[in-house]
């Protein structure tokens, strides 16, 4: 599913990973902070891999309910690139992505939640850490 980005003009103050509970921690600088966890941050990766090279093309990112995030590069002053624990690195994350991921996380977790559901997949427990 591709998203549409609009410009939100607001930029992290804060970014923490907090490993045991698979969470990314975003303080944007308007003083909204978002939760996000690992699994959903990599379901929605920005990458090729999931998104294909055009509309339609999309790839359901599935098996992810453990995965966690091992680095966190930054990429010049507009985003940042996580490596995920399952070897995924290749996603940009904007300010304005991470933004509208947490602005929007409810409706596009059921989104996600639903995708998988018509298509036959169940996620698994996560690991108890």
């Amino acid at each position: 599913m591709r998203l549409r980005i609009d410009p939100c003009h607001t930029i992290p103050a804060e970014i923490k990973l907090h490993q045991l509970s698979r969470i990314l921690e975003i303080r944007f600088d308007n003083g909204e902070t978002f939760n996000l966890p690992c699994e959903y941050l990599r379901v929605y990766t920005p990458s090729a891999e999931a998104l294909g090279h055009g509309p339609g093309q999309e790839i359901l990112q599935t098996g992810k309910e453990n995965v966690t995030i091992t680095e966190i590069k930054p990429v010049g002053n507009y985003a940042i690139q996580p490596t995920f624990s399952d070897g995924h690195g290749t996603g940009i994350y904007s300010w304005d992505l991470l933004y509208k991921l947490g602005a929007e996380y409810g409706a596009l977790w059921a989104d996600y939640l639903h995708r998988l559901e018509i298509s036959g997949h169940q996620r698994k427990p996560t690991d108890k850490r």
